[in-house]
């Protein structure tokens, strides 16, 4: 946990992290330069924040009176959001960021792949890697990651303010057409499946409007209230992973700068975009660094 949160406190993502540590091999100083060169030095807030958790010490001042707002601030997820919460396991978090805010990280996205909107050629030349595109800093992506909005949302699913910020990638999902099929990733968890499978959530923010048949983000509703009995139910030897739960399956269609939150022990994945407009997202979660965790992974 330490070390996940000195990374979102850098503003770094896993990823380009372990690639670059992996390729490179740096000593100290030359892992310092790389990080001043990609996500420049650290607000001091969060420097101090990081510190004091390190510590066990209380938080800032500048950020107790942060979580402070928050926690005061009145909801975004009303009644009927949080009864589909608590029942269908995700909840969709409506003009989560502004249309001119979407638009701007959609551009960023449009920009860095090369590719252009009016040229769909072009789709398929981007710089992407399957429907993952390896993209962490910018001021467009700020937005989102800090966003009372968005930070109030995920406060009332988590019950505290006391949240941390993920240094998130994009995503890119083209139509498919006979020489490019969907790359994206299969029905899946990200968490172990050791039960009890510890509370936390995952997010997806649409930087465009995206209909059912867009590459939509596809979940299987409620199968957090019944994850245990289904595991403890399958033959011995048997890989829950390799089970196909595709029948069960719903597409979440949502409009631009919406953000739609699932918990982690819901069977999630992408789809194959059948649409004739590509999927342009930004990956954006918020984490307890009270979480916990399993120590074995299944």
């Amino acid at each position: 946990m330490a070390d996940k949160i000195l990374l979102d406190m850098l503003g770094l993502g896993i990823e380009q992290t372990h690639e670059f540590l992996g390729l490179v091999t740096p000593d100290f100083a030359a892992f310092r330069q790389w990080i001043l060169a990609i996500a420049g030095p650290p607000g001091q807030e969060r420097l101090d924040r990081y510190h004091a958790w390190l510590a066990g010490a209380p938080a800032p001042a500048a950020t107790a009176a942060r979580q402070l707002a928050i926690d005061e601030a009145a909801p975004v997820l009303d009644g009927n959001d949080l009864r589909h919460w608590a029942d269908q396991g995700y909840v969709i978090l409506r003009a989560a960021i502004s249309a001119e805010q979407a638009a701007a990280a959609a551009e960023l996205l449009w920009r860095h792949l090369g590719a252009t909107p009016g040229d769909p050629e072009s789709w398929y030349r981007a710089r992407s890697q399957r429907t993952m595109v390896q993209l962490f800093q910018h001021d467009a992506l700020e937005a989102a990651r800090r966003s009372a909005r968005v930070h109030k949302a995920f406060a009332q699913l988590w019950g505290s303010a006391d949240l941390w910020s993920t240094t998130d990638r994009m995503g890119f999902n083209p139509p498919e057409r006979a020489d490019h099929r969907f790359a994206g990733s299969p029905l899946h968890w990200d968490v172990s499946l050791v039960t009890p499978i510890p509370f936390a959530t995952q997010g997806i923010l649409y930087l465009t409007d995206t209909d059912a048949d867009q590459g939509a983000l596809t979940l299987v509703p409620g199968f957090h209230r019944r994850i245990e009995t289904w595991l403890a139910e399958l033959p011995p030897g048997t890989d829950p992973r390799q089970q196909d739960l595709s029948g069960e399956t719903r597409p979440v269609p949502a409009a631009a700068g919406d953000l739609i939150i699932w918990r982690q022990d819901l069977p999630h994945g992408g789809s194959p975009n059948r649409s004739l407009r590509p999927r342009l997202v930004q990956y954006v979660n918020m984490y307890s660094p009270a979480r916990e965790r399993q120590s074995v992974w299944l």
